[in-house]
C-alpha cells in the first residue's frame, strides 16, 4: 500500500494565514474605477399583474446611469425549470421579488431613484399553503407551467402547482401493512430557514467592447453560473466569464445565478463598460433571496412483532415558493433516500415540490434529507416505544448492511451506518441511565450529486513547486486545502509547495457546482489524476537522468529516485527544466472524473441500479436535560460518527461534524423564518435567532468505515449529512427525558411549555 505523507494527516489549512489577516479576496472587496451600485425595486405584493411601470423620473435622476425592468429581459433562468426571469415580467409572484433596478453613482442616489419609479398593481389570489395549492382549481402561481423548459428526468404535472413530482416503489405496501403488529402514522413539518450565510450575496458584471461578459460572484458555481448567464442573455458560451474567489458561506444558496448576480449583469449591459456591483443587505437576504423550503411529511411505517420493518409509506410536500430553482432536486433527493437507512422490503414513496407564492426555496446543506431524517428518527422511536423494544435495538435490527439492495434498486456498498451508530451509542455512554437526563439516537444515510463531472489541472512551476487549477470553490469547508494535499502526495512535495488558482471559467477547467458532498470525491479525484499525469512527465525526464524505468520511480521531499535508492536522485524542478528543454512546454498534468456507471431514476418506479455514486453514512447521539418549569432545553453532549472512507484531513473533518452540529442545533431549536402574507417579517439576525458560541455541547465526533475504492486515496464525501440526524436525536432525547414528543420543529421553549403542561394535565 501506497505510503502516506500529506493525506490523512491535519495540515494547516492553506487559506489560514490570509483569512485571519484579512488578506483572503471575497467578491465584496473587490473595487473597479468608476464602479456603479445596484439597489432593486421590490414588489410589496405576493402575487399581482403589473399593469404598468414608469421609470422616466428615476432615469432623470442625476448619477442614475442604468435602469432595467421586465421590459429589458431577454430569457428566463432555471436550474431545473425555466421559470423565473431576473426582473419580475408581468407577473410578481413573491413579496421581494425584483421589478426595477438601478445602477447609479452611488448609494443613496441608487436607493433615491428606485423611489421614484412608480408601478401599477393588479392583485391576484395569493397561495400559502402547498396542500391548498394542490388542489384542483386552485389558483395557479405560473400560468404558463405547461409551456416551460425542464430537465430531463423531473415531472412536472399540468396544469397544476406541482413543478415536480417523484416516486419510488418497491414491493406489495399494503400487504405489509396486512403482515404488521404495529403501525404508526405520524406527521411531521419542518418551518422556512435562513441559509444566513456570513457574506450576502454579491455580484460583480462588466461587459467589455466585444460584448463579453465578465462576472464576478460569490459562488459555489461559477460554470453552471455561466451556463445560466449565457441562456438568460441569448450569447455564446465563450462570451460569458465567471471568477469567484473566496465565498463567505453558501450551504446550497449560492450555487446558481439568482437574481442579484442576475441584475448587476442586466444593468451593466447597459452602462457601456463600467463595472457594476450588487450587494444584497441582510434584510434582503432574508426577504428576497432563497430558503430552506418548509416541508410536510406524512410517516406510515409498519413493523413486526420483532421489530422487522415491513412497509413504509411516505408523502412529503416541499414548498419551494414562487421559483423553482433547484426545488425539485431536494424533493426528488428527500424522496430517493425516504426509506431510511434501512432494510425495507414494501415501499412506496410520493414527493412533491408545490409552487406558493412565498419566498424561493433552494438546497440548504442537505438537499432535503435534514427535512426526512426529521420524520424518519423520531418516527423510529415511537415504533420503538411501541414495540417496548430499545430504540438502538430496533435500528440495528434493520440497518442496511454490505451488500443490501435498496428500494430503488442499488446495491449497496461501503456502508458503515452500524459501526457509526454502534460508535455513538458507546461514546454518550447509552446504557447509563441518569435521572432527569434523557438521550437519543438518529441515523442518516444521503445520496452524493451524480453525475457530476470534474476536470483539474496541476502545473509544475520552474522551483518545483505546484499550481492547482480547478474549478472546486472554497467557502469555508476547506477543499482548498484537501486539493493541495491530494496533489502533494501524488507528487511528493510539501503541501506548502502547492497554491490554487482562482476558480475562474477562463482559466480552469469544468467542474461542477460545490454542492452535495461531492467537491473531494469527485473534484479531488480528478485532481489526483491530474497530478499523476504530470507525475508521469516528471517521471519520464527523471528516468532518463537516472539510467531507469520511469515505473521503477518514486517521489518524496521534493526529489525523484529510484525505489529504494533514494540517496541517488534528481530534484524535481530539475525534472521539469529538462522537460521544458526536450518538449518546449511546461509540465501541465490534465485529469477528469465523472461517474461512469450512473442510471437515471427510472419515472414510474423510481428505480435504479446506480443512481448515486456513493452514499453517506452516520449517527448521531445526544444527551439532554429539560427544565420543565421553563420548556427550556439544555444540551450536554453530542456525539457524531460519519463514514467518510479515508480522512484527508481529520481536524478539518473534525470541524465539518462540529460546524454541522451547531448548525443542526440551531435548525432545531430557534431557527423559523415568520411570514405574514408570505412577506417575511424578523429579517435581521436579531429577530431570526441563531446558535452562538454560547450554545456550543459538548461535541464529541469520529470516524467509521473502510477506505471507498472510487475516491481519491479511498475519501468520501461527508459535508452534508453532519447536521441532519440533529433534530430527531434531540427531539428523541426530550422524549427520554420528559415524555413530550413535538412533531413541528423548531422545539422552541414555548412549544415544549405547552406541550408539558397538556401531558400534565392528561
Amino acid at each position: 500500500m501506497e505510503a502516506l505523507d500529506a493525506v490523512g494527516k491535519s495540515v494547516p489549512r492553506v487559506d489560514a494565514r490570509l483569512k485571519v489577516s484579512g488578506g483572503a479576496l471575497f467578491c465584496d472587496d473587490i473595487l473597479m474605477p468608476g464602479m456603479l451600485v445596484v439597489r432593486a425595486l421590490r414588489s410589496p405584493h405576493p402575487h399581482a399583474r403589473i399593469l404598468r411601470i414608469d421609470t422616466s423620473r428615476a432615469e432623470r435622476l442625476a448619477g442614475v446611469k442604468a435602469v432595467v425592468t421586465g421590459r429589458d429581459m431577454i430569457a428566463p433562468l432555471g436550474g431545473v425549470i425555466e421559470d423565473q426571469y431576473i426582473v419580475a415580467v408581468d407577473v410578481v409572484r413573491y413579496p421581494g421579488e425584483p421589478v426595477a433596478a438601478v445602477a447609479a453613482v452611488d448609494e443613496d442616489t441608487a436607493q433615491e431613484a428606485v423611489q421614484l419609479i412608480e408601478v401599477e398593481y393588479q392583485e391576484l389570489p395569493a397561495l400559502y399553503d402547498p396542500e391548498k395549492a394542490m388542489e384542483p382549481g386552485a389558483p395557479l402561481v405560473h400560468e404558463q407551467i405547461n409551456q416551460y423548459k425542464s430537465r430531463p428526468g423531473f415531472n412536472t404535472m399540468k396544469d397544476s402547482n406541482i413543478c415536480s413530482y417523484f416516486k419510488l416503489r418497491r414491493g406489495d405496501v399494503e400487504e405489509g401493512f396486512n403482515q404488521s403488529q404495529l403501525i404508526c402514522e405520524d406527521r411531521f413539518s419542518t418551518p422556512m430557514i435562513q441559509h444566513c450565510p456570513l457574506e450576502c450575496h454579491t455580484g460583480i458584471a462588466q461587459w467589455d467592447p466585444s460584448g463579453k461578459l465578465t462576472l464576478w460572484a460569490s459562488s459555489q458555481g461559477p460554470f453552471i453560473m455561466r451556463a445560466q448567464l449565457t441562456a438568460a442573455f441569448k450569447l455564446p458560451m465563450s462570451k460569458v466569464r465567471v471568477i469567484s474567489h473566496y465565498v463567505g458561506g453558501g450551504f446550497g444558496a449560492k450555487s446558481s445565478v439568482k437574481t442579484c448576480e442576475g441584475m448587476a449583469a442586466a444593468l451593466a449591459r447597459k452602462t457601456n463598460g463600467r463595472p457594476v456591483k450588487m450587494v444584497l443587505t441582510r434584510s434582503e437576504e432574508f426577504s428576497s433571496s432563497v430558503v430552506r423550503q418548509p416541508t410536510i411529511i406524512d410517516l406510515r411505517t409498519g413493523v413486526s412483532k420483532e421489530g422487522k420493518i415491513l412497509a413504509r409509506q411516505v408523502r412529503l410536500l416541499f414548498d419551494t415558493g414562487a421559483y423553482s430553482d433547484s426545488g425539485p432536486v431536494c424533493s426528488t433527493s428527500a424522496g430517493c433516500g425516504a426509506a431510511g437507512p434501512y432494510k425495507i422490503p414494501n415501499v412506496k414513496i410520493d414527493s412533491y415540490c408545490v409552487y406558493t407564492n412565498k419566498p424561493i426555496g433552494a438546497p440548504f446543506r442537505g438537499f432535503g434529507v435534514p427535512q426526512i431524517a426529521w420524520a424518519l428518527e423520531s418516527q423510529m422511536d415511537i415504533l420503538a416505544e411501541g414495540l417496548g423494544m430499545d430504540p438502538l435495538e430496533l435500528r440495528m435490527r434493520n440497518l442496511a448492511e454490505e451488500g443490501t439492495i435498496y428500494p430503488s434498486g442499488q446495491r449497496l456498498d461501503h456502508v458503515g451506518v452500524k459501526e457509526a451508530l454502534v460508535a455513538v451509542a458507546k461514546d454518550i455512554e447509552w446504557d447509563k441511565k441518569v435521572p432527569g437526563r434523557g438521550k437519543g439516537v438518529a441515523c442518516i444515510h444521503k445520496t452524493s450529486s451524480t453525475p457530476a463531472p470534474s476536470g483539474a489541472f496541476v502545473k509544475i512551476n520552474e522551483d518545483g513547486s505546484a499550481v492547482v487549477l480547478t474549478g472546486g470553490i472554497e467557502m469555508g469547508q476547506g477543499y482548498h486545502t484537501v486539493a493541495c494535499q491530494i496533489a502533494a502526495q501524488v507528487l511528493g512535495i510539501p503541501v506548502d509547495a502547492v497554491t490554487l488558482a482562482v476558480a475562474d471559467t477562463d482559466i480552469v477547467p469544468f467542474d461542477n457546482p460545490t454542492v452535495g458532498s461531492r467537491a473531494t470525491f469527485g473534484g479531488g479525484e480528478a485532481v489526483r489524476r491530474a497530478a499523476v499525469d504530470a507525475r508521469a512527465k516528471l517521471f519520464a525526464s527523471a528516468a532518463e537522468q537516472l539510467e531507469a524505468n520511469p515505473e521503477d520511480l518514486e517521489a518524496k521531499d521534493g526529489k525523484i529516485f529510484v525505489k529504494g535508492s533514494p540517496e541517488k536522485n534528481v530534484p524535481l524542478a530539475q525534472a521539469n527544466r529538462v522537460y521544458q528543454v526536450q518538449k518546449g512546454g511546461p509540465v501541465l498534468g490534465c485529469g477528469s472524473y465523472t461517474t461512469e456507471a450512473f442510471v437515471p431514476l427510472d419515472p414510474e418506479t423510481g428505480h435504479s441500479e446506480h443512481p448515486t455514486e456513493f452514499w453517506m453514512y452516520g449517527a448521531q447521539a445526544i444527551e439532554v436535560e429539560l427544565d420543565e418549569e421553563t420548556g427550556k432545553v439544555n444540551v450536554l453532549k453530542v456525539s457524531a460518527y460519519h463514514d467518510a472512507g479515508r480522512v484527508i484531513n481529520p481536524v478539518m473533518s473534525e470541524g465539518q461534524i462540529e460546524g454541522g452540529v451547531i448548525m443542526g442545533l440551531s435548525t432545531t431549536l430557534w431557527e423559523e423564518l415568520c411570514l405574514q402574507n408570505g412577506r417575511a417579517v424578523n429579517t435581521n439576525l436579531a429577530d431570526y435567532k441563531l446558535s452562538t458560541a454560547l450554545d456550543v455541547p459538548d461535541i464529541g465526533c469520529g470516524f467509521v468505515g473502510a477506505i471507498h475504492p472510487r475516491g481519491p486515496f479511498g475519501a468520501k464525501g461527508m459535508g452534508e449529512p453532519t447536521n441532519a440526524g440533529t433534530a430527531p436525536a434531540l427531539a428523541n432525547a426530550i422524549y427520554a427525558a420528559s415524555g413530550v414528543r413535538v412533531k413541528e420543529l423548531p422545539l422552541t421553549q414555548e412549544k415544549l411549555l405547552s406541550a408539558l403542561k397538556n401531558k400534565n394535565l392528561s
